[in-house]
């Protein structure tokens, strides 16, 4: 009898184990499970980048691309199609993955300004800063004393006046050439007799009508739709290309590398030729 109640504790301390056994199994199996499933995830979402992109013609061109970029397996987000000066900060937290926004000199010089170290992942476009009309349809016609607006910003007042010294109109300190920054007073001839107006670029547009001719960036005249005469514009050499901004760490990330192939393809070059007829340039 004793022999047979020993039997039995025996197996149900067997039986006991095992129940435990399975059940940390279970557990072990299930926690597997869910690491797996998070791994996933995060395997999945390191293929999708965000970004906030100006609207013209930027975000025409990442629409153009999406397909392309999506069927090599990455997905675009764009949060934004409205940048602003919080846009760079984003980016260097992580907030966002890029940015299509900005040329590299505003780039570098935000760099400098605020501490960070964001990259260029590549040249797109140039949008060449464009001298307009309502009034005449070539420089000869323009009167003497004509008055000019031109963009008050350090980056674009000197892209302005520069295209107003290669036009003949007025000769610039030669030291504004490797500081790429001008204002009207770095003016020390004036080869026509002109009057430079330096305003906030958003309200050029809005008051063309005081000016004989005025310089404006392609991607505010493609956005106001104005259908002015261009009389002359910076050449494909600009420095001033349209850039994708990451971080140094993202730089080579596939989906941003797939990203910069596609905006740079043959394909996208014909697209932009096409499409703005010369107010906007494929970057070299």
């Amino acid at each position: 009898m004793k022999k047979t109640r020993l039997i039995a504790l025996l197996l149900a301390a067997i039986l006991v184990l095992g129940a435990f056994a399975g059940c940390s199994s279970k557990k072990e199996s299930d926690s597997s499970a869910k690491t797996s499933g998070k791994e996933a995830s995060e395997e999945a979402d390191s293929t999708t980048i965000t970004g906030i992109v100006d609207l013209v013609p930027h975000n025409d061109l990442i629409e153009f691309v999406k397909d392309q970029v999506e069927e090599q397996g990455y997905t675009i987000d764009i949060v934004s199609t409205a940048s602003d000066e919080t846009t760079n900060e984003k980016i260097a937290t992580g907030e966002i993955t890029f940015s299509f926004n900005q040329h590299w000199p505003y780039l570098a010089e935000w760099n400098e300004t605020n501490g960070f170290d964001l990259v260029n992942a590549g040249d797109i476009h140039i949008e060449p800063i464009t001298a307009y009309s309502d009034k005449y349809t070539t420089v000869d016609e323009i009167p003497a004393d004509a008055v000019v607006a031109i963009p008050n910003d350090g980056t674009n007042e000197y892209r302005a006046l520069r295209i107003l010294e290669q036009n003949g109109f007025i000769k610039l300190d030669p030291e504004t050439a490797t500081s790429l920054k001008a204002s009207a007073a770095d003016v020390v001839e004036y080869l026509k007799p002109i009057e430079i107006v330096e305003l906030d670029s958003a309200q050029i547009i809005p008051t063309k009508d005081d000016y004989e001719f005025f310089i404006t960036n392609t991607n505010k005249a493609l956005e106001a739709k104005i259908e002015s005469a261009r009389l002359f514009s910076e050449g494909d050499d600009s420095p001033y290309a349209n850039i994708i901004t990451t971080t140094a760490e993202n730089k080579d990330n596939p989906a941003i590398v797939a990203l910069v192939e596609a905006l740079r393809s043959d394909e996208t070059k014909a697209f932009i030729e096409e499409k703005y007829n010369g107010a906007v340039i494929p970057a070299k």
